[in-house]
């Protein structure tokens, strides 16, 4: 009892030393991770303190020529002064306390004293960084406005180059492109002149005054020749053509008021005298894409009159071929109209099957009244040939649609002297295809022909017998028959297919099972499975015979394998 009491307490006092250096290593732990971030925070702010405005400042005093740059000078002295000895002492003192917090393992304190102090620091770092920035604005002016001015300067010579050697393609224009061109060299000499008085602020705007200026003289030297060119000659010249051409279709008896051609023109006219007064002050803005609609719209009227000469040919043609097929469509409408009551004693029709005569009829009274409406309008010259195209040509397909509901229509009386010749030709193919069946099972001998073979053909036979029936009987009735012929078609068509599919599996497992033959005394696995190949073939089974051979096919030649898997299954 004694020495459970002893191990119980040893095991006490162990588990308490243990803790209580647990306690100790989670404690340095602490203290090295706060001393760790002021540290860090001693770094950030060394870097800080560290920003090399001093540097950029120095470069400054050099170029201070006026007062204005003076002032700004001293503007980011005085900024600096405060930065270094109001903002980076009060960090200063605020890692100082930090320090001594966690000397004192006040650590709650010291967390949020950690983040106050690196928000300070952040704020002081934006503010260094700023005004470093500001003053390299200045110090780095030069050098970054020089080479802006040098791809300036390349561009505009460029520019005077491409005017200087085009000069006639700007006509009258020449005079003021040349005044743009020399505001443009005054900017440059206005750039040197601030640059030199290191005006720098100026420097900012007369730099983007010439990116403004050389681009919009590259807009016009680019566009202005073509503006001029289809402004004075390529769209004049094409309402010249426009004007010749509809006076000449005018005269030959077109009809083109639709094409407004005389108002568009005269408008077209104005617009151009707008462009090319804007284009005096060098305001090409939209000039090229009116210009370009202009053109458009004249070639687009070129495609009009096209399609006008075109429409008159063919509505010239098509109306000697609708009028002569109008005629022929009365003459057999109204014959078998005429003979309706006849009709319809002799096969006992129904007041349905009349109706549809009826209709017929009154569509085909609304499409010569609306004929000799169209004929009206060509007479009159009240009409553009286009439109009467479009109206013969819709003609045309209403009397199409019209025809095809009187065909139907007359078939719908019956004509069964016509369904029994088509019948009997069908039954002859039938007759035929089922020859060529039997012709092609008796030309392939085949060791066992299957049941299914023998059934299919017994039922292709009677179903031919009951057309032979249908077409002996008086009177016929033509919806059985149909049925009957359909039925001995389908039939046929099964026995054939089953034929071809029996002979093609079959001659396909002969030549396998040959092939795969020479192989049988090398491997067991093939000698085997060709006895069951065999076997299955005699037995009539030759789909079962070839799935065997050509799956014994893999162990000699993969490639033959795969082959035969491609013809077996197509």
């Amino acid at each position: 009892m004694q020495g459970q009491i002893l191990i119980i307490g040893s095991a006490v006092v162990i588990a308490l030393i243990i803790v209580i250096v647990i306690l100790h290593f989670i404690k340095k732990a602490e203290m090295k991770y706060y001393r760790n971030k002021v540290k860090n925070l001693e770094v950030q702010r060394n870097m800080v303190a560290s920003t090399p405005v001093l540097v950029e400042l120095s470069k400054v005093e050099p170029i201070i020529k006026n007062d204005k740059m003076e002032e700004k000078y001293n503007k980011w002295q005085e900024k600096f002064d405060f930065i270094r000895d109001k903002r980076l002492a009060l960090i200063d003192d605020m890692l100082i306390d930090l320090d001594i917090y966690v000397e004192k393992r006040d650590y709650k304190s010291c967390g949020y004293r950690i983040a106050k102090t690196e928000i300070e620091i952040y704020k002081v770092r934006e503010a260094a960084e700023h005004l470093l920035e500001e003053i390299k604005d200045i110090t780095l002016s030069e050098e970054k406005y020089r080479a802006i001015v040098i791809k300036l300067k390349a561009k505009y010579r460029s520019l005077n180059k491409e005017f200087q050697d085009h000069r006639d393609l700007y006509d009258f224009m020449q005079e003021a492109v040349e005044m743009q061109l020399e505001n443009i060299e005054k900017r440059f000499l206005d750039f040197e002149t601030v640059m030199e008085a290191n005006e720098y602020s100026e420097v900012v705007h007369i730099c983007k005054a010439l990116d403004t200026m050389i681009d919009h003289m590259e807009i016009i030297i680019n566009e202005l020749p073509d503006v001029l060119l289809m402004a004075n000659r390529v769209i004049p010249n094409r309402m010249n053509e426009v004007q010749t051409i509809h006076k000449d279709m005018v005269d030959k008896g077109f009809v083109l008021d639709y094409l407004n051609i005389d108002y568009n023109i005269e408008e077209s006219k104005k617009n151009i005298d707008k462009i090319l007064d804007r284009a005096k002050v060098l305001n090409l803005e939209g000039a090229m894409f009116d210009l370009k609609t202009m053109l458009e719209y004249y070639d687009s009227l070129f495609v009009d009159f096209e399609k006008e000469r075109l429409s008159r040919k063919v509505y010239e043609e098509t109306k000697e071929s609708f009028s002569k097929r109008l005629e022929k469509t009365n003459v057999l409408v109204k014959d078998v109209y005429d003979q309706l009551d006849d009709i319809k004693n002799m096969y006992d029709l129904n007041d349905d099957d009349i109706e549809v005569i009826h209709e017929v009829n009154k569509t085909l009274i609304v499409i010569n009244d609306d004929y000799r409406k169209m004929i009206a309008k060509d007479e009159s010259k009240s009409s553009p040939y286009s439109l009467l195209h479009e109206e013969v040509d819709s003609l045309t397909n209403r009397l199409m649609a019209m025809e095809n509901d009187f065909d139907i229509a007359l078939k719908s009386l019956g004509n069964m002297y016509e369904d029994e010749v088509r019948a009997r030709e069908q039954l002859e193919e039938i007759q035929n295809f089922l020859k060529v069946c039997k012709n092609e099972m008796r030309s392939y001998k085949l060791p066992v022909i299957t049941d299914n073979y023998f059934v299919q053909l017994n039922e292709a036979n009677e179903a031919i017998q009951e057309v032979i029936k249908e077409l002996e009987r008086k009177p016929i009735v033509i919806k059985v028959l149909n049925t009957r012929v359909d039925t001995a078609r389908d039939l046929v068509l099964k026995l054939y297919n089953t034929t071809m599919d029996m002979i093609r599996t079959a001659q396909l497992t002969e030549k396998t099972i040959v092939y795969v033959n020479r192989y049988r005394s090398k491997y067991e696995e093939v000698d085997k499975a060709l006895n069951d190949a065999e076997k299955a073939f005699y037995k009539g089974s030759y789909k079962e015979s070839l799935d065997i051979a050509i799956k014994i096919t893999s162990v000699i030649d993969d490639n033959i394998y795969r082959k035969l898997m491609s013809i077996y299954e197509k």
